[in-house]
């Protein structure tokens, strides 16, 4: 009984030691099996990442050579105008902004990751350059986009949108048209060439012309965008790239016009036609006051339309004529990348004293009708017109200005009331030309006519003709004050015709050349 248990327990033995290496052999073959099926499951992209991002060092520079720089690619598409500060000199841009660069470590052969050729990763995985832009003044609301683009030969791509708030050196001396250059300098804030060089994505051509995405229906027009690449140093031995995009725009001036430059036309049209308001009614001086007055109103209110700078104004608020040079802020690229021209600047900034020029004509044309209002005014003591100024007023300019002669009076002195009472007789009722009253009764007597009516009579007769004689001599002057005012009359008349026409021509002169100029700034 004993043996036969023993018996058993060896045979199962043998068994159990045949059959283990079996079951074991199996188990490994099953396991590695499912490994197997469960890493050939994972998605290429992931291998593909975990390829390239496992022993990758974001805080070294990806070159194998030290040496050798990593030359970063650049470019910008300007989409939109947001705003122009001319006050604080700023100026809001939102531009599309690309760079690619080659990283030596971000490489892989497409065949052994199912022929993937691009891979887009997250931008704090990998070395990113030290690019920004030198305007820079705030940070702008630009999305965060957290992923670049990879190719399979260790090109890196990233495309981000940027608002960009930048300083810019406004020039708004041409206002409302004005010009505007403002510049984009990129450039590697710590790494000088020998590490990071800088150089443009596309052609320059291709960049100034590139409007395509542009908003067209601001204010500001786009020009264009010209490029230019510089090396600088600050020490002796640092040398740094940096790569300029000149954005070239320009105002549109329709609704200034409308608002600004129309309404004073007007005024000044006004002006002109109270020329034709009598000079001696006195309605013109209270009219030109009445628009001097308007026209000041207007002033204040354009003041706040017009922008202004902590270094002056816009010569379209200017108080003095000047000439203009070409803009300070015109600061263009080398010449074979440049193309876009700056407007032709006059001799004479029109626009700066176009407010100014106005308000003088006014002022002249008050002052023109008060001295001819104070001419033609009429006065008992006025005295008679000069004989050169009757002359010269009435025969020579009104001869130049096509009047014709103007008709002239030609008085003579009237005799005085006492050289008319000399001859009326102190006692008698009767004037004699031929003598006094002695004469006239000793002819009488001679004659033995009747004698002379009383006393009494005589003295009343006297009288009387005394007061005929004043009547007359008063009738005579006011006659002759009436002549001197009609005379006085002519000549402000024929001065007012020259000095209108002299007026209505340097308005015309005025008003020709800044049509001129402004059709010269707007489609140059």
């Amino acid at each position: 009984m004993g043996s036969s248990r023993t018996m058993l327990l060896w045979v199962l033995q043998a068994l159990l030691a045949l059959l283990l290496p079996t079951l074991l052999t199996q188990g490994e073959a099953r396991r590695s099996g499912g490994l197997q099926t469960h890493n050939t499951s994972r998605p290429a992209l992931q291998k593909l990442s975990d390829h390239l991002l496992t022993n990758y060092r974001k805080d070294v520079r990806p070159v194998r050579d030290w040496r050798k720089p990593t030359t970063v690619s650049i470019d910008v598409i300007v989409y939109a105008i947001l705003s122009v500060d001319e006050k604080n000199q700023v100026l809001t841009t939102y531009i599309w902004y690309r760079q690619y660069w080659m990283d030596e470590f971000l490489q892989w052969n497409p065949e052994d990751f199912d022929n993937i050729t691009k891979l887009s990763i997250p931008t704090d995985s990998i070395w990113v350059p030290d690019i920004l832009i030198n305007e820079f003044v705030d940070v702008g609301k630009s999305p965060d986009i957290p992923y670049v683009y990879v190719r399979h030969h260790g090109e890196v791509q990233n495309y981000k949108p940027l608002q960009v708030v930048t300083a810019c050196s406004l020039d708004i001396y041409n206002f409302p048209f004005d010009v505007q250059n403002c510049s984009l300098t990129f450039t590697s804030w710590l790494h000088n060439i020998q590490d990071i060089n800088i150089s443009l994505w596309r052609l320059p051509e291709m960049v100034k012309s590139d409007k395509s995405v542009f908003m067209n229906q601001g204010e500001w027009e786009l020009l264009g965008v010209l490029t230019q690449f510089r090396e600088f140093s600050i020490e002796s031995n640092d040398c740094y790239a940096e790569m300029k995009f000149y954005v070239v725009i320009r105002r549109r001036p329709l609704f200034y016009v409308v608002s600004l430059l129309l309404p004073s036309i007007f005024l000044m049209v006004m002006d002109i036609v109270g020329f034709y308001l009598p000079p001696e009614s006195g309605e013109r001086v209270s009219f030109k006051i009445t628009l001097l007055l308007g026209y000041s109103v207007f002033l204040i209110i354009v003041s706040d339309t017009l922008p202004a700078t902590a270094i002056g104004t816009p010569l379209i608020g200017k108080v003095f004529l000047g000439k203009l040079g070409v803009a300070r802020n015109w600061r263009m690229a080398p010449s074979h990348l440049l193309c876009v021209c700056p407007p032709p600047t006059p001799l004479l900034g029109c626009t700066g004293v176009y407010f100014v020029v106005c308000m003088a004509l006014l002022v002249i044309s008050l002052a023109e009708t008060i001295f001819i209002v104070r001419l033609v005014h009429k006065q008992d003591l006025q005295q008679p017109v000069p004989v050169w100024l009757r002359h010269v007023v009435l025969e020579k300019v009104a001869l130049l200005l096509c009047l014709g002669e103007q008709p002239a009076s030609h008085r003579h002195p009237a005799p005085s009331q006492a050289t008319k009472t000399d001859d009326c007789t102190d006692v008698g009722n009767h004037c004699s030309p031929l003598g006094g009253p002695r004469d006239s009764d000793k002819t009488l007597r001679g004659r033995s006519n009747p004698p002379p009516p009383p006393r009494e009579a005589s003295l009343a007769v006297r009288g009387l003709l005394q007061e005929l004689a004043s009547i007359r001599h008063f009738l005579e002057k006011r006659e002759e004050s009436r002549e001197v005012a009609r005379d006085w009359l002519r000549v402000g008349s024929v001065l007012d015709r020259l000095l209108f026409r002299i007026y209505l021509l340097a308005v015309l002169a005025y008003s020709i050349t800044l049509v001129t100029l402004w059709s010269i700034w707007q489609y140059s």
